[in-house]
């Protein structure tokens, strides 16, 4: 999950104005494309020598407020702030937003997913280490894929002439039948442990959240941490079983992961440095 970057200048409030896209004042530089743009920018601005377009918003708020996410930045500023205010507040930051945004874009390169090209003997990460997947029209479908733990290899009863599509589908569906089974597991393993009690298990298929938790019992996980080693999935699993004891990041909640997994802190790391192939 990305976390935004945010900066609060305070400012005094006056007239309001209309935002608009605004002629740069080097005229050269006018006519360059954007370094940077948001996919909502209403207005632009010169940061560091390169051209802004950032996504401007009015709001009830003592303050303009400048924020640095994955789409790009965004500026939020009060009703009556002129917008020559805005732009004095901009320059005045612009080595900060540009650097900003800078961090953003290799964070997200570097976290850009690995493409799969689904065919058969291709390999996927599994556990933490690597199986392969093998096509086997003379198994029946009825018995399901079989796995060869010696070989590291997962047998699906699916023709040499399935589509990427039907072998995507089919492993996606071995994978949450074995997450079922793991993750109920772990969670009986460590509730105890925590002093808690989980009272159902639901697989996620969220895009920005490996697992959640809910005051009922209700836990979440998504079943693609089955690629990551088994020590990394436990620290999932002991993090949302902490939230049905403190519901919140606070340092309360961060001991109580603690008396478990005294290395949360490298595991939590290793989480979100992992990169994983996307389906």
């Amino acid at each position: 999950m990305h976390r935004l970057l945010r900066y609060t200048l305070d400012l005094f409030s006056a007239a309001p104005t209309t935002p608009s896209l605004p002629p740069l004042e080097d005229a050269a530089l006018a006519d360059m494309p954007p370094a940077f743009s948001h996919p909502h920018a209403t207005r632009q601005a010169q940061c560091e020598g390169m051209v802004v377009r950032y996504a401007f918003v009015r709001a009830r708020r003592r303050t303009i407020g400048f924020q640095v996410g994955p789409e790009g930045l965004s500026v939020r500023a009060p009703l009556r702030t002129p917008l020559y205010v805005v732009d004095a507040a901009l320059k005045e930051k612009a080595a900060w937003i540009v650097r900003k945004l800078h961090e953003v874009g290799k964070r997200q390169q570097a976290q850009a997913p690995m493409a799969i090209r689904w065919s058969d003997g291709m390999e996927l990460p599994y556990l933490g280490r690597s199986i392969m997947l093998r096509l086997d029209r003379r198994q029946p479908r009825s018995v399901g894929p079989v796995w060869d733990a010696a070989g590291e290899t997962l047998w699906l009863p699916l023709g040499t002439d399935a589509t990427p599509a039907q072998l995507q589908r089919a492993m996606q569906r071995w994978m949450q039948e074995q997450a079922l089974v793991l993750f109920g597991q772990r969670l009986a393993h460590f509730a105890p442990q925590l002093g808690v009690r989980w009272t159902r298990l639901l697989l996620s298929n969220a895009r920005t959240r490996w697992g959640s938790a809910k005051a009922d019992g209700t836990v979440r996980l998504h079943w693609r941490l089955l690629q990551f080693r088994p020590e990394v999935i436990d620290y999932v699993v002991v993090h949302e079983l902490s939230h049905l004891r403190v519901m919140n990041h606070s340092p309360a909640f961060w001991d109580t992961v603690q008396s478990v997994l005294p290395d949360y802190a490298a595991l939590r790391r290793e989480l979100k440095q992992e990169r994983l192939p996307a389906w």
